[in-house]
């Protein structure tokens, strides 16, 4: 259904409705703050300095206890949704003409927003104690309508309790004071329900399940991703199931058994979703038919949904049941009656779900009955859906007392007052009733916690039944004592006995939350009771179930597909083959819930029977590459209807025990099996290591660029010692090299990391230190790279992350053959199997077949690749061996020309490595017998070097604009490397790094470079104007590193590109713009936006900015910094540039005196109005400049860009991009 109206309404009804239900308690004095005190004089109950009717008492006493057991904001929350639940509820059946007096209580008689049928027709309404006389005087009053509305309003709620009362409580229900007020005017509650979402659809009670999924879909943002509170369970793991799915689960259990007796049932025609069991061996088929019963009785099937939610699974068995009840006969105003009492039961933490869940069964029953709601309140029909409820509150003893079922106390008198004296209450510990009670109570202390998890036996069963009979039928005709008892522990009664039956089938899509999310008592909980699925709250369900089910009953699901593939559940899915039988699953991976975007749930769904058949072949489908939840479902359902289709696999539980760590990986090959008893696996020459994690990044790890080099340690540093070491922490997608970036403090071993202490538990943070394998080499890979696995090249001198983990090959010399292997369609294939969620752990590559028959070829490919990959990543500034520009070591007269040149070669290595990786995927193939399944192409965007533009901006764009990205980009990067060599970073004269430690001068690059072609900048402080105030700077400078590169001949044509170029993509084209310019635009405006983004946040080059009129901005290179450059910023630059700007506003002013044109003057006096502005802004600026110069602020480059860049206030752009914070 669509869903856009109910997913904008929804989350804003949840905050209006709480807002509206806190009004009314602060009106009879209950807030947050807290309750004021209630005096009771006569007929009056006085709250501050309101009066109120004394018969408002009751109810505000129970809000008080309300709020004092859960909360106030609890309480409000309950309240809200309570109200939001009911009026939808009767908006639902007012629509479906469901409500006896056959009006509209919400809207007009034709549903639109408006004055309600009901108040205009309530001198006609007859509703259980709604007074006829009170009602004519209040609609002859004419000016009463808000009250009369509101009466009438809760007349037909108490009218709806004798039916629902789990939805619509009792008169004296404490929520019924917090009915929110104004409920006949324009903007209220009422109105914009009606008006936000049209009667279309309301047409399926499937949208009673879509206001619950996006009315807690703010509040579950708030929770998720936390360790979660008992009340804050549901919100967290709460996910509507699309009724696709739902009926899949429900026609292959319920449906599943009826058809097994039954095989020529019509109910086959009506089950689109039905997978048609696939043919078994002979032998395997007898055994299967000798568990199918020769017949069954409808009313002996029972279906449990363990977390039932808003109860959508339950609807969609009960359509199928009714079916069912069809084919046999039975009439159909019994049929929901039968359904009801004996099929269907459910269970959920959330009271909201019991009340909706509820509620959509009772709609279902009621198209079918009308006399249904009748049947209820009479006692006929019953309603086995519950919210469980916590005991803690309970006093078993006196309640017993009050019960009197053993007839030992006087009946109708208050016992509690003379108990002692009338009886001993140690009798009852005899009474087995009581005893029963007593241990049933006790398993529901933590009940919001635990929910359907709670184990109850299942030889409690029949005398629970007998208990809930009992405790019924004094719910109705007890005496005033035995009532309220009863009343109070019928519903524990219930839910125990719910849980102590046994099902046919048990269908749910459970909660999922991580270990990580659970609080203290459920993680607890999980590793005693569940050590194979103690990993997530999906799996404990999963396992759970079976010991619901009756034998040879069905487990039928939806949930996470990790079970399948992760090592976590490998004991889980031992214990499932071993115990129970996969009938069908539908692997359907992202996608399949359109509410959810993204890749964040990948899901299966399955059915098994609790029993184990040897060799039985299960049906599973493969529905991973659907883009969307329609072509998903309607994979689906296609794959249904045939026996043989391309998504479909026929797959026993002995071929899943052929793969390492029994992983569900059914679209194997026969081939693809083989290679696994046929070759050896990769662990046998290869180890893997997790790498390092430090217990604080931001401490501990760097960006290469951000400290000193002189207290660097790179690979190529033989015998060097210092604080930083080469750190690899996985990055972008990348094969063969690269992804060299990061630093990872290091020295003295370690020591700084080694005793890093948590300052609340007192344990050191770091660990996975991995002394013996650091700075060897090896093979490294990210373990977060999307569904694409790559490795790389360490040729050693590295320590590794976590995030970056490393594999060692023994002996080393066969590293590269390695690397060639797991960079193959092969290998890929592989740990697609093995390793197929989103994050690839360090052992998921040693169960690979490795043969090692092909290592000498595999290692000449791979060394290709390697020195081609190396090379592309050390053409670009991120790397710490960059030497310089491509387009400069091209022997040209003009930059058009050396792009050319660039560019063409940028081809030729591109195509050089696609076709090597192609004939190492074309030699693995052939070894491992792989040709029908595999191909050896390679992706022109899978070829992973940053000159092919496919790689480096992604497939989703025309060829020409990839062409004017990458010039665009390569021009960029020239602008970088020119205010490089400005600062002395770089130089034309050598190539790599020439200043790049911490208070390196001029004197220091002259050392190194006596006589330069193109000289740093005296300060290392760079101007970037938007006009000439300064022959030095960025501007001019750049012009001069332009001619000094490729001479004065052809200046201007080189300028002319540079300023083409730049407009393609980094700043828009002006029309009659000079290049010069474009490129001083360029610089002054973008320049900086592209170094944060080249450099990661981390710029080197930093931005003083006076602030949005950019009266004055400067570049300062971080490692040239010193405690006197603010000083010199002010005295060179900001003084003089003050004086400037005033002597050109006096110019200005004589020019717009002079004036005789009136478009001139305007122009002038909006440059003039501007160049004040500026004037203010440069004042500003100098006055902070001073403070802070003053300060002779001093930096220390090991404490990273991060921290050293916010100790400028707001003197530098961009601080909160850089630092994470506002500039103070």
């Amino acid at each position: 259904m669509n869903t856009a109206n109910i997913k904008k309404y929804a989350p804003k009804a949840r905050n209006n409705f709480i807002a509206a239900v806190t009004k009314q308690a602060a009106r009879y004095g209950i807030t947050a703050k807290g309750t004021e005190p209630m005096e009771q004089r006569g007929d009056i109950a006085l709250i501050g300095e309101n009066a109120f009717p004394k018969a408002i008492a009751p109810a505000r006493k129970a809000l008080e206890r309300m709020v004092e057991q859960m909360r106030f904001a609890q309480a409000m929350e309950q309240a809200a949704y309570s109200w939001f639940n009911r009026l939808c509820a009767i908006r639902y059946m007012e629509i479906h003409d469901f409500l006896d007096h056959g009006r509209r209580v919400l809207s007009t008689a034709n549903g639109e927003a408006g004055t309600p049928q009901i108040l205009d027709d309530c001198l006609d309404i007859s509703l259980p104690g709604l007074d006829p006389q009170q009602v004519a005087e209040l609609k002859l009053d004419g000016n009463k309508d808000e009250e009369l509305y509101r009466e009438l309003l809760l007349a037909q709620c108490h009218a709806l309790h004798e039916a629902m009362p789990f939805l619509f409580e009792a008169v004296d229900d404490a929520t019924e004071l917090l009915l929110p007020d104004n409920l006949t005017k324009t903007d209220s509650l009422i109105r914009e329900l009606v008006s936000a979402i049209p009667e279309d659809d309301w047409q399926e009670v499937e949208i009673i399940g879509w206001l619950y999924q996006f009315y807690i879909s703010e509040k579950k943002d708030q929770v998720i991703g936390k360790v979660v509170k008992s009340e804050d369970i549901p919100a967290a793991t709460q996910l509507f199931t699309p009724n696709w799915i739902v009926q899949y689960l429900v026609q292959n259990s319920v449906g599943r058994q009826w058809l097994q007796t039954y095989p020529d049932s019509p109910l086959r025609n009506q089950m689109p979703y039905f997978i048609e069991p696939g043919e078994q061996p002979p032998e395997v088929q007898a055994q299967l038919d000798e568990t199918v019963p020769d017949a069954i009785d409808p009313e002996s099937i029972k279906v449990l949904d363990p977390a039932c939610g808003s109860g959508h699974i339950l609807v969609e068995a009960y359509k199928i049941l009714k079916a069912i009840y069809e084919e046999r006969g039975y009439r159909s105003r019994d049929i929901p009656q039968q359904i009801l009492k004996h099929n269907l039961f459910g269970l959920d933490i959330d009271d909201r779900a019991g009340q909706l869940a509820g509620f959509a069964l009772m709609m279902l029953a009621r198209e079918d009955d009308r006399r249904l709601f009748s049947r209820v309140a009479e006692g006929d029909v019953t309603l086995n859906v519950l919210s469980l409820k916590e005991t803690g509150h309970l006093d078993l003893p006196q309640l017993w007392q009050d019960l009197n079922l053993s007839g030992d106390w006087q009946q109708g008198s208050s016992q509690s007052l003379f108990a002692s004296e009338q009886a001993d209450l140690s009798s009852a510990s005899a009474d087995e009733r009581y005893q029963l009670l007593q241990r049933t109570l006790e398993r529901f202390d933590e009940a919001k916690t635990f929910g359907s998890l709670i184990e109850v036996p299942e030889e409690d069963a029949a005398p629970l039944k007998a208990l809930v009979d009992e405790l019924e039928q004094l719910a109705r005709k007890g005496d005033v004592m035995q009532k309220p008892a009863a009343e109070m522990l019928l519903p524990y009664v219930q839910q125990a006995w719910v849980l102590a039956q046994r099902y046919d089938a048990v269908i749910a899509n459970p909660p999922y939350m991580g270990s990580k999310g659970m609080n203290a008592p459920l993680k607890k909980f999980a590793k005693d009771a569940y050590p194979n699925s103690k990993s997530d709250l999906f799996a404990i369900f999963m396992e759970r179930a079976f010991s619901l089910l009756r034998p040879n009953g069905y487990n039928a699901q939806i949930n996470m597909q990790s079970w399948m593939f992760l090592s976590s559940y490998e004991k889980f899915r031992e214990w499932l083959l071993n115990n129970s039988t996969i009938i069908t699953l539908a692997h359907l991976g992202a996608r399949a819930f359109d509410s959810i975007s993204g890749e964040v749930v990948s899901t299966t769904a399955f059915v098994t029977e609790k029993s184990v058949y040897s060799n039985v072949n299960g049906s599973y489908l493969r529905l991973v590459d659907g883009v969307d939840e329609s072509r998903k479902a309607a994979s689906l359902k296609a794959a249904a209807k045939e026996i043989e289709h391309d998504d479909k696999y026929s797959v026993s539980a002995e071929d899943l025990r052929k793969l390492p760590g029994t992983l569900i990986a059914y679209w194997t090959s026969e081939q693809f099996l083989s290679n696994f008893q046929s070759l050896d696996p990769l662990g046998n020459i290869f180890t893997t290591r997790e790498g390092l994690t430090t217990g604080n990044n931001d401490r501990f790890i760097r960006n290469w660029f951000e400290v000193s080099l002189a207290k660097t340690v790179l690979p190529f540093d033989k015998d060097k010692e210092g604080k930083w070491y080469s750190y690899l922490k996985g990055g972008e997608y990348r094969r063969w090299a690269g992804n060299n970036e990061h630093l990872v403090d290091w020295e003295k071993d370690g020591f700084q990391i080694l005793k890093f202490v948590d300052p609340t538990t007192g344990r050191v943070r770091s660990h996975n230190y991995n002394g013996d394998w650091a700075l060897m080499p090896g093979i490294t890979w990210s373990s977060v790279s999307g569904e694409l696995f790559s490795v790389r090249n360490v040729e050693g001198g590295y320590m590794f992350d976590t995030t970056g983990s490393m594999g060692f090959v023994k002996p080393d010399s066969d590293r590269t053959g390695v690397i060639a292997f797991l960079n193959s369609v092969v290998a890929a294939a592989y740990m697609k199997v093995l390793s197929p969620a989103i994050r690839f752990q360090p052992g998921h590559a040693l169960n690979l077949p490795f043969d090692r028959s092909i290592l000498e070829q595999s290692k000449v490919l791979a060394d290709q690749c390697i020195s081609i990959a190396k090379a592309d990543w050390d053409a670009y500034e991120r790397s710490w061996e960059f030497r310089n520009p491509p387009i400069l070591s091209k022997s040209a007269s003009s930059l058009s020309e050396s792009y050319k040149s660039a560019r063409s070669e940028w081809d030729e290595l591109t195509s050089t490595m696609r076709c090597l990786e192609e004939d190492n995927n074309r030699l693995f193939i052939d070894a491992y017998g792989m040709h029908e399944e595999l191909i050896p192409n390679v992706p022109l965007e899978e070829v992973t070097l940053t000159c092919n533009p496919e790689y480096r901006y992604g497939t989703n764009r025309s060829d020409d604009e990839l062409e004017t990205l990458l010039l665009c980009d390569t021009i960029r990067e020239l602008a970088s490397y020119a205010i490089g060599c400005m600062m002395g970073r770089y130089s034309l004269d050598e190539p790599g790094l020439i200043l790049a430690s911490q208070g390196d001068t001029l004197q220091d690059y002259l050392r190194q470079i006596p006589a330069p072609r193109f000289a740093p900048d005296d300060d290392a402080i760079l101007p970037l104007t938007d006009q000439e105030w300064f022959a030095d700077d960025a501007t001019n400078r750049f012009r001069e590193f332009v001619r000094t590169v490729w001479g004065d001949e052809r200046i201007q044509e080189n300028l002319d590109f540079i300023a083409e170029s730049l407009c393609l993509h980094a700043v828009k084209p002006k029309r009659g713009e000079s290049a010069l310019d474009t490129i001083r635009r360029y610089l002054s405006t973008q320049f900086f936006k592209d170094h944060l983004r080249t450099y990661k946040k981390r710029p080197i080059y930093w931005l003083f900015s006076s602030g949005k009129h950019k009266a004055f901005e400067c570049l300062v290179y971080l490692h040239r910094y010193n405690e006197g450059t603010l000083a010199r910023m002010r005295t060179e630059y900001v003084i003089p540039l003050s004086a400037k700007l005033n002597a050109y506003a006096e110019k200005l002013e004589q020019d717009n005196e002079a004036s005789t044109s009136a478009a001139e003057t305007k122009r002038l006096e909006k440059e003039i109005a501007t160049l004040h502005k500026q004037q203010a802004e440069l004042a500003e600026f100098d006055e902070k400049l001073r403070h802070y110069a003053d300060q002779r602020i001093s930096l220390d480059l090991d404490d990273g860009v991060k921290v050293n860049y916010g100790k400028f206030g707001d003197l530098l752009a961009e601080v909160k991009a850089v630092t994470g914070e506002k500039a103070t």
